[in-house]
Order: C-alpha cells, then sequence, then structure tokens
C-alpha cells in the first residue's frame, strides 16, 4: 500500500520553522480566505518562500535548485528556448532544465498544478520530471535565459549610436517644448527609461540617482543602503530620459530651473510600486531621483522588523497605552515610518479613531486617516494636528517634529487623552529628550507625556546563500564581550549580486520612560545625567543590539560598527 504523503505544515513544525500556534493560526486564515498554506504562512511572515520550497521538496520528495548554487542554469544545445517558448515559460512560472531521449527536467514554482504539467507534457512530447525553486529565482533564471538580463545592457550600447538626439552644448537648455516632447516620446527613450526602472526593482533597489556630468550621466542604484553604479547610457540622451520622467509624473517639462517633486505609479509581476521623482537643477543639466516605494517588500510586521522579544515586549506595551507621547530617532532613510506603520497596523480597530499626518505619505493603510502636508498652501503638521484635535481621535501619527508649534501640539494631544507616535532626528535615543528642550518645550511637559523613545538604524543582512563561518579571536570577542566562537561574514553569489549581502534588518535601543527618569527631566537634567541613569538599567544599546545580530549570524561584526560607531556608540 503506498504510504501518504507528510503533510507540509508537519514538516514545518518538525524542522522547527513554525509553532503549533502560528500553524493552528495560519490554517483558521487559509480555510477563510481559501489560500494555500504556505502562501498564508509566508503572507503573516512566519516563514520565507525558500523555507515554504525546501519543505514541499521534503514532502513531494523531489530536487530543490537554487539559483544561488547554479542549479537553475539551462542546458546548452539542446534548443530549449524552442521547446518551450519564453511567453509560456513566464506565464506559469516554469523553466526547462535538460532534455535527455524524452524525459524533460523543468524547474516549477508549483509542481503540484497538475493541469500545467499535463498541458507541458502534450506540447514537449515529453515525460516531465518537475523540480522545484522559488518564484524569486525562477524569475531570475527565466530573465537570464530567455534574453532579458542583456535588454538593459543592448539599449545602453544602442544610447551611443542614436545620432538623432545628439545637440549641439549651446542649443541643449534652449530646446522647444515640443522638441523635449517628441524627444521623450521616441521608442528607445521609451525603452531605456523603462529598463533602468525594471533593473532597478528586480535587483531591489530603493532609490535611483540619474545624475549629469559635464561629458557623462552617472545612473545609481541604492541596494541595502549602499549605491551602486551602473553602465550609463550617453550624454546627449540626457533632456529626453528626464523628460520622459517627468512626463510620467506629470511635471512641467518647461521647468528646467527649479527643483520639482512628483510620483507615478507602475505594475510589475501584478504588485503595485510607486515611484516617487525629485528633479534638481545643476551646473550640467537635471539631477533626478528616483525613490521606489514597493510595499510588499516592506513588512508591516513588528515581529519581522528585527526587535529581541524583550524589545518587542516594551514597544507593545507602550502602543497599547491608551495616551502619551512615542517618538522613534534616527537619520532619514533609517526605517522611523516603517516601524510606526507597523504599530499601527497592529493596532488599529474599527473602534480606534487613528488619524495620521505625513510629508509625503509612502504607504496607504487600510482603516487608518492618512493626510498629505502641503505647505506651499499653508497646511503644515501644525495646521493638520489642530484639525485632528476636532476630529475626535484616539491614535495620531506625526511624520515629524519639525518645530516648537508641532513639538507643543504632540505634546498637548498626548496629555488630553490621545496616544501620539512622531519621529525625530537625533543619533540616539536620550538625545530626543535634549532635543525637545532644545526645540522649546518645557522640561515638565516632556516628563508628563513621553512614554517610549527609541532609536533604530538599518544593517545589511548577509546573504543566507554565501556567507561563511570563521573563529572570532579571543581579542575581538574580549573587546567587544562576544560570547559566540562562530561569526560569519560575506562572501558574495549570484543570489547577492556578488556583494555577500542581502535585504536589510534593524536593530533597537528601546528606553520605556519611568519614575526615576521622569524625575531627571522634571528637573531639567544634563543629557550625560540621563544617560548615566539609563546605564543603570542595562539597556541594550544599538551597539549591544547590532553585536546580538552578528552574533546570531545575520549580519557582520564590521557592517554593525560601520553603523553605530557613525551613531555616536562608544
Amino acid at each position: 500500500m503506498k504510504k501518504s504523503r507528510e503533510k507540509l505544515g508537519q514538516i514545518l513544525l518538525k524542522e522547527g520553522l513554525v509553532t503549533e500556534e502560528q500553524l493552528e493560526k495560519a490554517i483558521d486564515i487559509q480555510k477563510k480566505e481559501g489560500t494555500r498554506l504556505g502562501e498564508t504562512l509566508i503572507n503573516l511572515g512566519i516563514v520565507t518562500e525558500k523555507d515554504i520550497v525546501i519543505a514541499m521538496a521534503k514532502q513531494l520528495s523531489i530536487p530543490y535548485a537554487s539559483y544561488a548554487k547554479g542549479l537553475l542554469k539551462p542546458a546548452e544545445n539542446q534548443d530549449l528556448a524552442k521547446l518551450v517558448p519564453e511567453d509560456y515559460a513566464r506565464r506559469n512560472m516554469l523553466l526547462p532544465i535538460s532534455r535527455h531521449m524524452s524525459s524533460l527536467t523543468v524547474a516549477f514554482m508549483d509542481p503540484l498544478d497538475l493541469i500545467t504539467i499535463d498541458n507541458l507534457k502534450r506540447m514537449t512530447n515529453c515525460e516531465i520530471n518537475p523540480i522545484i525553486a522559488t518564484k524569486t529565482d525562477l524569475q531570475r533564471a527565466i530573465d537570464e535565459f530567455y534574453g532579458k538580463e542583456d535588454l538593459l545592457k543592448d539599449a545602453i550600447s544602442d544610447s551611443y549610436e542614436l545620432e538623432e538626439f545628439k545637440i549641439e552644448k549651446d542649443v541643449e537648455e534652449d530646446l522647444s517644448l515640443d522638441d523635449l516632447i517628441a524627444r521623450a516620446e521616441e521608442a528607445p527613450v521609451v525603452k531605456l527609461v523603462d529598463l533602468i526602472l525594471m533593473q532597478a526593482i528586480k535587483d531591489r533597489a530603493s532609490d535611483i540617482h540619474i545624475e549629469p556630468f559635464k561629458n557623462k550621466i552617472n545612473i545609481r542604484y541604492r541596494i541595502d543602503g549602499v549605491l551602486y553604479e551602473i553602465p550609463p547610457p550617453a550624454r546627449h540622451l540626457l533632456p529626453a530620459i528626464v523628460s520622459r520622467i517627468k512626463i510620467l509624473s506629470n511635471l512641467d517639462i518647461a521647468e528646467r530651473r527649479l527643483p520639482q517633486d512628483g510620483v507615478f505609479f507602475v505594475k510589475v509581476d501584478n504588485k503595485g510600486i510607486d515611484i516617487r521623482v525629485s528633479t534638481v537643477p545643476t551646473i550640467f543639466g537635471e539631477k533626478v531621483a528616483l525613490r521606489i516605494l514597493d510595499k510588499s517588500a516592506t513588512p508591516l510586521d513588528l515581529e519581522e522588523l528585527g526587535f529581541d522579544p524583550e524589545e518587542l515586549e516594551k514597544v507593545r506595551r507602550a502602543i497599547n497605552s491608551p495616551y502619551g507621547l512615542i517618538l522613534l530617532t534616527g537619520p532619514t532613510g533609517s526605517g522611523k515610518t516603517t516601524t510606526l506603520y507597523a504599530a499601527l497596523n497592529e493596532i488599529k480597530s474599527p473602534r480606534k479613531n487613528i488619524s495620521t499626518v505625513e510629508d509625503p505619505v509612502e504607504y496607504k493603510l487600510e482603516g487608518i486617516n492618512q493626510v498629505q502636508i502641503k505647505p506651499n498652501i499653508g497646511f503644515t503638521f501644525a495646521g493638520a494636528l489642530r484639525a485632528f484635535l476636532r476630529q475626535d481621535p484616539d491614535i495620531i501619527m506625526v511624520g515629524e517634529v519639525r518645530d516648537l508649534e508641532t513639538a507643543q501640539i504632540c505634546i498637548r494631544a498626548s496629555l488630553t487623552g490621545h496616544l501620539v507616535l512622531s519621529t525625530l532626528h537625533t543619533n540616539d535615543a536620550p538625545s530626543a529628550i535634549a532635543r525637545l528642550i532644545d526645540i522649546g518645550l518645557e522640561p515638565y511637559l516632556i516628563s508628563s507625556s513621553l512614554i517610549m523613545v527609541g532609536a533604530q538604524r538599518l544593517i545589511r543582512r548577509l546573504c543566507p546563500e554565501c556567507k561563511e563561518a570563521y573563529e572570532t579571536t579571543p581579542a575581538l570577542a574580549k573587546d567587544l564581550e562576544i560570547k559566540q566562537e562562530l561569526l560569519y561574514k560575506p562572501k558574495g553569489c549570484d543570489y547577492c549580486g556578488h556583494t555577500g549581502y542581502r535585504g536589510r534588518i534593524a536593530i533597537y535601543e528601546i528606553i520605556v520612560i519611568n519614575d526615576k527618569l521622569r524625575e531627571l527631566i522634571a528637573r531639567g537634567a544634563s543629557l550625560g545625567e540621563i544617560k548615566d541613569k539609563i546605564k543603570e538599567f542595562n539597556l541594550k544599546t544599538l551597539l549591544k543590539s547590532g553585536l546580538k545580530k552578528a552574533e546570531e549570524g545575520i549580519t557582520t561584526i564590521e557592517e554593525v560598527l560601520s553603523i553605530t560607531l557613525v551613531a555616536g556608540e562608544e
């Protein structure tokens, strides 16, 4: 008698990837929404796509193929591209790997899709030997095999041959509006801009910088917080490229003397992505910066952001308080707004009236009233906050405390029964208190309203496919108080683009304002006194939080030190 197949949930339990409670929760959601268990667990942030695929490989007793290990490279000289056309491979998310006699090995995202397997069998006249791979790996392998990887390179190379776009240097600034529009709508320019965007999204870039210089254009992608150059197109295409981006984002094409801001929307692999555009005139032409906001790539779940259990408990206690002020500090791009979004996502309910005022609104959150400020017409943070207080709010999020008026209204709201969440630009959590006093707030008001202040940074994650272990030296272990004998370092592979890192995770220091701190703040104690008192609480600083991530094999000592030393850690 044939042995029954082990259930996916049981395999995940055995591997220690889920708990009984998490599995039960996912099964309940699965039944209500009609989704698959693996998909539900991924959406909940409990497991990764790779975890599910490896578990399915064990369940189905078929091989798992990883792109990083070179297992998704189709055999050469077998006419596999003719056997399985590109549109069919993309539509069904599969890739032919090799053919032997009448047996065809094919990598599937979903090897349980029997209809697709049967159709493929009839189309190729081959028996199908399925293997399994993640959607991310398959997408990259399909692009590489069917030639999409070379499209941007070819478009950039071709740009140097487009003679019709070449103009005299002294004429460039005098191009008419009709000329600019005509050049921007030319097929080569449209294709080039599209490919620059698509490549950036595929490479998980958060920003694109298009920078004009005297004899060239620089194009750089910011990936995991680091800027990387890509081969640039011809310099004479700059006006057309900038105009094309302006057309997409509804900006004034003729205005090249003043900065402009805009936004447009693209859809890639059924995912909606917002592109925020900023232009600035430089001495060599307009510089364009594009911020890529992919909501699906950003976890809005507190458990997925990087908090340790102890830190997470502190945060949850604070955000479930009925009133008070919560502040997050850190530089631009450190993930403060994402953390606040995740907090609001956790505490929102039909019983709570939640409003946010932001500049700009980065992600749209269901069930939350979000307001975009418009300084050019006098609608500021302070103005929005005054309006909110007449709207019967329970919880208010303010994008940033920038001035005394905004700070005063935040304090007043927190003292009159509202929970207020906001951000400040300071190097560490204790410095937030000094900053509020510098802005002009009275110390006794700060001590009465502030319930929690945190600082955060983003550090790069080591690539899970290629990270290498090494032994800690006794001197390093002693200096940094590291207990783990084995740490990890980056190596580089195809999966991480040979950087050794893939993705980022947050590190935090969280200070809960207790009675001892309130007393110090109220009497106007110096920042040094406040920091000395906090040390008595054995607070986990940004440095300690980062070192723990290094001990867990998530990041490197060098990455932690580069971030926390900048943050002013000792």
